[in-house]
């Protein structure tokens, strides 16, 4: 497996450049790189669902994906700028979650608890699938503004609704009180390690060298995995908690270990999706899933978010291809692939049905955006006014 990423990355890189002008994907091309080289074609890849390295990997990766996503959109984020993410996050992801559990509920004859958890393991963005959107200049800055907090919140939003409605299915998960102390214990470990963290770093005998200021946030990182995995605390909660936390009380450190973080996050990222692409076989497409469920699908992305962030979006001032390209830009990303399988994990009667309906929506989604994002970028770039000579 090791040197089947190896080779894979090696290709990436040497792309990248390329990538980044064109349809081609990195996402896309780990995804697909899994499915050729795992059991249901070359078998070079041997996993399994229920493979203690796919979930350590996941487990791992998602926990780096919510640290960093915490970074990002630090209480002063949040508190500046927010109308347009916080329609989007306090409508649209509520609105998106809803029409999904009525889809799956309708056309797939799911029942409605397991649909509204359905809707929750899919209401979650992620920006690493539309990364020209997010990262040109020509984009829109409210856009980009827009999707970023949007996908950097949301995984965090989704993830308690995502433990609720799983543990009223009566899966052997936590119930009730200990749910609930999870959750606020994962929380209060996010916030308290790095706080304590940082004014210790602000002692004069005790500040780091600029060399090793970007493992200062390794190591607040790993502090919280440690004492979330040895409490019980939601790690997932802690690491979103402990990201937001340095990007509100360590405003440089959020900066130098910016460029580290992401590529130490899209590294596991990249990886877990190699491994995800390798669960996906052609039984898996055409005789697992039936036609109600590409039916399910295709509603889910073309319908389900468009929707709702066409209603959450009345009356606010966004041109129509601003309000088009983030209706079109909800790609479902890696929480809601971590979510599927703690679901798939959890031993409820519908685990497979679910999983399989999830991952179904998760290549679909990974497919069509990462392939569309240089295209509508570049729209923008063609309707800017060119500059007088």
């Amino acid at each position: 497996m090791l040197i089947s990423f190896a080779v894979l990355l090696l290709v990436a890189v040497l792309i990248s450049e390329r990538a980044n002008r064109t349809v081609l994907s990195t996402a896309v091309l780990f995804l697909l790189g899994g499915f050729l080289l795992g059991p249901g074609a070359v078998g070079v890849i041997e996993v399994s669902a229920g493979d203690p390295l796919v979930s350590g990997l996941a487990e791992l990766a998602l926990f780096s994906v919510l640290f960093t996503d915490g970074m990002r959109v630090g209480f002063k984020d949040l508190s500046t700028a927010w109308k347009l993410p916080g329609r989007a996050l306090l409508l649209g992801l509520p609105l998106t979650l809803v029409l999904t559990a009525v889809f799956a509920h309708y056309v797939t004859g799911l029942p409605w608890l397991e649909s509204f958890l359905l809707g929750a393991v899919l209401a979650p963005t992620d920006p690493v699938f539309a990364a020209a959107i997010v990262g040109r200049k020509e984009v829109p800055g409210r856009l980009r503004h827009l999707l970023n907090v949007e996908s950097g919140v949301n995984d965090g939003l989704a993830l308690p609704i995502v433990l609720v409605l799983l543990a009223a299915t009566g899966s052997g998960t936590a119930h009730g009180e200990q749910l609930l102390l999870e959750i606020v214990l994962g929380i209060a470990v996010g916030v308290a390690v790095p706080a304590m963290v940082l004014a210790l770093e602000r002692l004069p005998f005790l500040q780091a060298t600029t060399l090793h200021q970007p493992l200062l946030a390794v190591s607040i990182g790993l502090l919280v995995l440690a004492i979330c995995q040895g409490t019980h605390a939601n790690l997932f909660l802690g690491a979103f908690a402990a990201g937001i936390t340095i990007a509100t009380l360590g405003g440089e450190l959020r900066h130098d270990f910016e460029q580290f973080g992401e590529l130490v996050t899209e590294l596991l990222k990249l990886a877990a999706i190699m491994v995800f692409g390798a669960l996906i076989t052609p039984a898996f497409l055409f005789q697992e899933i039936t036609a109600t469920g590409w039916i399910f699908a295709v509603l889910a992305l073309l319908v389900a978010r468009p929707l709702a962030l066409l209603v959450s979006f009345l009356g606010a001032r966004l041109s129509r291809r601003e309000q088009i390209t983030a209706m079109w830009f909800g790609p479902k990303g890696f929480a809601s692939v971590v979510y599927g399988l703690i679901i798939l994990e959890s031993g409820i009667s519908s685990a497979d049905q679910l999983y399989h309906l999830a991952a179904l929506v998760i290549v679909l989604s990974i497919l069509a955006h990462s392939s569309t994002d240089v295209l509508i970028a570049r729209q923008f770039t063609a309707t800017r006014p060119h500059a007088r000579h």
